[in-house]
């Protein structure tokens, strides 16, 4: 398969930098619910309530749909980044799996260790852990490998929001296997999206959405260098608006239909935002950094949360979760940490680990731009 001009690197995808934040913050608000919990049971939790409601209920209502946004996005990435030297073997499986390991791994880790010495401490105030209930050592095994969640039931382990990763490590190795061995064809991605469907579990789903992210790259590199690009593009954007433009006049209840609506509208949205963006430098810069603390943010929410949690009964005081400085003394705080553990911790371990284990691999040759 020849090359495409839309090798690693072309241009930063800084739209879609910006819904991955966004998405972050959205299953941030979904989770900011727990507060309201003791052990995993909800005391008189009523979301109109909640600190910011007016502005911030899409978040509060629907933010579990941003593990969806997640994984479309992801393949979204993937696809452009790698599927062209996948296909034509300029990547390895042992350099593509080092670059997921390096990225996932030590963050991973290290929060797995934090809840796993705070639970107890938590079951020890309360008889009953913090939200995720099933703290035991074949979960504790599970979680280590990053396979909590492959089987269902889901696992609701430890730092329970770790699930979505889990399953999305097996559409990695999917998609390597799948472009490396079968094809790289945008057909192909339509029949694993079909086939998806019908599995009818998380692993499904996740497939579903990283494969239509998929198809989103493809036809953006597809049109880079068409003559006709900006007539599609303007199309495209069209329907974008359209979407949400009738489901908004006609009143449709979205909830029955996330599912769908989201497959087809997601893959729309990020070839919309993942063209070239003429944005000032202080911008771009922003938004990378709003990237970058992504993961960091998806995995230290919940510590920080049973965190909090433990402190409030020391004190023997209830969370006031209803307080919107309180709000902001948890959101705020969260969002600098996760910046801060991406560039003292997630940064230096992925270059720590990628040198010890791709030196000699990656002598004189160009890495891929790493996820």
């Amino acid at each position: 398969m020849p090359k495409t001009s839309t090798s690693p690197g072309t241009h930063k995808l800084l739209g879609l930098e910006g819904l991955r934040f966004l998405a972050t913050i959205a299953v941030l608000l979904w989770h900011y619910q727990h507060f309201a919990l003791v052990g995993n049971s909800p005391i008189n939790l009523t979301r109109h309530d909640l600190p910011f409601y007016r502005v911030l209920f899409p978040f509060y209502e629907a933010g579990e749909y941003g593990v969806w946004f997640f994984w479309c996005i992801s393949g979204f990435i993937f696809f452009w980044k790698y599927r062209a030297i996948i296909a034509d073997r300029t990547i390895d499986g042992r350099t593509f799996f080092v670059y997921r390991l390096s990225r996932l791994y030590p963050l991973h880790i290290a929060t797995l260790l934090l809840v796993a010495v705070l639970q107890p401490v938590y079951f020890a105030q309360h008889g009953i852990f913090f939200v995720y209930q099933n703290n035991d050592v074949p979960h504790f095994i599970a979680q280590l490998f990053m396979a909590s969640d492959w089987l269902p039931p889901r696992s609701e382990s430890f730092n329970g929001p770790i699930w979505s990763v889990s399953v999305e490590v097996l559409a990695y190795a999917t998609f390597f296997l799948t472009v490396r061995f079968v094809s790289a064809s945008p057909l192909f991605n339509v029949v694993v999206i079909l086939a998806s469907i019908t599995i009818g579990t998380q692993v499904g789903t996740c497939l579903a959405f990283f494969y239509a992210g998929g198809l989103a790259a493809m036809a953006r590199q597809a049109v880079a260098h068409s003559r006709h690009r900006r007539m599609l593009e303007a199309m495209v954007a069209c329907a974008a608006i359209a979407v949400p433009a009738v489901l908004w006049l006609e009143g449709i209840e979205l909830v029955p239909v996330a599912g769908p609506l989201l497959l087809s509208y997601t893959p729309i949205l990020l070839f919309c935002c993942s063209g070239r963006l003429p944005l000032r430098p202080s911008i771009e810069t922003l938004l990378e950094v709003a990237g970058n603390m992504t993961y960091s943010c998806y995995l230290l929410h919940f510590p920080i949360q049973l965190a909090i949690a433990l402190a409030c009964a020391a004190a023997q005081r209830p969370i006031p979760y209803g307080d919107h400085l309180f709000w902001a003394a948890f959101v705020l705080p969260t969002l600098v940490a996760s910046h801060f553990t991406y560039r003292w911790f997630e940064a230096p371990a992925q270059r720590l680990i990628r040198g010890a284990l791709l030196r000699k691999q990656e002598a004189g040759r160009p890495s891929p731009a790493p996820l």
